[in-house]
């Protein structure tokens, strides 16, 4: 497809020079002569690249300003700057605000199209970057078949007709993020900006400045995560983060849909979805004074809960064959040969949740090609090495040297079902023909080892 140029410069000479450069290289070019032409077709349709001069008809409005306006609108779209009487100070601020480039008048036909070719290119590999960065969450599903996971689907669908701030709460690799993402895509919003703020990541200084933005003296603008997300969703990545004195301030927010940049005076006024997602008990952090209580009830209007990936085992088989196509797809190479019965991916403990099984499926899906299934297992037997199962283990071998013989066998036995009936996903019949047992004989051992349903 043919990449769009829009050329803004009031010289005529220059429109015609430069275009017909570009011109001959097979580029779309559209040309503004003043700022109110530039507005007009910037609005209209943003370019693929924009190459605009300093200086315009307007002696309060110049290229800078039309610099701003598409950074605003998207700040993936390379501008290359150009000028012929401008000053360091100002091709530095430029750069600060977002320009690929600035180049001084005059300029040779070679260097404006090594620029162009340059930022274009630039700009392609971040558009792959960022697609390939969020395909397992635009692309993948919430993947299970486990009561949790069908009782978070049904919140989700729930909330598509709703506009209700939610809390999503879980270990760390759970899925938060993903699931505040469908809720975007199910919503009236999904065309509008999904942006996400993660605040365990910003330093306490930052806080204000990345969630209000900042005017600046020389009339610059920062623009903030809660800006950035007008009229569509903002997530709160580990909201618990946020300082105690930042708090009233984000709480303000929900209560009038307004707020003032840092140094600024004006009121900006906000329309959107606020989503907030935590790994730790905020009703803890009430009660010991280190969240506030009024924002937690106001964040807390639709709560979802996800569970740790070790109390759902039955779902674990789904997600390998969901991520083993997925991520062959991606990957381009064939889907890793995964022994479902493998006694370790249903023992260890998976502190990481989800993502650190789809971690393990990638690593396998990237380092089995051509390798047998026994080859496969022993890999991912290496790579987990569980550490929980070996304590676990090794306080069975000690509770069988120290315990009359009756108790040792019972403990090994309690183990050794308990495992296979959640590779079995609490299947009490197909447990029963893997052990070699009559299924009555095996309920009665179940309830005399004191074992319950395994889900």
């Amino acid at each position: 497809m043919l990449k769009e140029i829009l050329v803004i410069d009031d010289n005529p000479d220059i429109r015609l020079l430069v275009s017909n450069i570009l011109k001959e290289k097979n580029f779309l070019v559209r040309t503004a002569a003043n700022y109110d032409q530039a507005v007009f077709e910037i609005n209209k349709k943003l370019p693929d690249l924009a190459i605009v001069d300093i200086k315009l008809d307007k002696p309060d409005k110049d290229g800078i300003d039309l610099l701003k306006l598409i950074i605003k609108k998207n700040k993936s779209t390379p501008v290359i700057m150009i000028s012929g009487h401008a000053t360091v100070k100002i091709a530095i601020e430029a750069i600060k605000i977002g320009a690929y480039e600035f180049i001084e008048k005059p300029f040779s036909r070679e260097k404006i199209l090594n620029y162009v070719n340059r930022a274009l290119e630039s700009s392609e590999l971040k558009k792959e970057r960022d697609i390939i960065e969020n395909k397992l969450f635009h692309s993948f599903e919430l993947i299970g078949k486990s009561p949790a996971i069908i009782k978070v689907k049904k919140i989700i669908d729930k909330l598509s007709t709703s506009d209700s701030r939610v809390l999503i709460s879980g270990p760390t690799g759970t899925g938060k993020e993903l699931v505040a993402r469908k809720i975007h895509k199910n919503s009236s919003r999904s065309k509008e900006p999904f942006v996400i703020i993660n605040a365990a990541l910003l330093k306490e200084k930052t806080y204000a400045r990345e969630l209000f933005g900042e005017e600046f003296e020389d009339g610059n603008i920062s623009f903030g995560a809660l800006e950035r997300a007008n009229k569509g969703t903002l997530l709160i990545d580990e909201v618990s983060e946020i300082p105690y004195e930042t708090q009233i301030n984000v709480l303000r927010v929900l209560i009038d849909q307004k707020f003032k940049r840092l140094n600024g005076s004006k009121d900006i006024r906000v329309n959107i979805r606020l989503i907030a997602s935590t790994s730790k008990n905020l009703r803890e952090m009430v009660k010991i004074n280190k969240f506030r209580e009024d924002l937690y009830h106001r964040l807390n209007v639709m709560p979802i809960e996800l569970t740790s990936l070790n109390s759902r085992t039955e779902d674990i088989p789904l997600l390998i064959k969901y991520f083993k196509e997925k991520l062959s797809e991606i990957n381009g190479v064939h889907q890793a040969k995964i022994d479902m019965n493998n006694d370790n991916l249903y023992t260890y403990n998976w502190p990481g949740n989800v993502r650190e099984l789809r971690n393990l499926v990638e690593r396998i899906t990237i380092l089995s090609a051509n390798e047998d299934e026994d080859n496969i297992n022993k890999l991912i037997n290496d790579i987990l090495n569980p550490s929980s199962t070996i304590d676990r283990n090794s306080n069975l071998l000690e509770k069988s040297f120290t315990s009359p013989l009756k108790e040792a066998r019972e403990h090994f036995e309690k183990e050794y079902l308990v495992t296979q009936l959640k590779k079995n996903h609490g299947n009490i019949s197909k447990t029963a023909d893997f052990i070699g047992m009559e299924r009555s004989a095996l309920h009665r051992k179940l309830k005399s080892l004191g074992i319950k349903g395994i889900n």
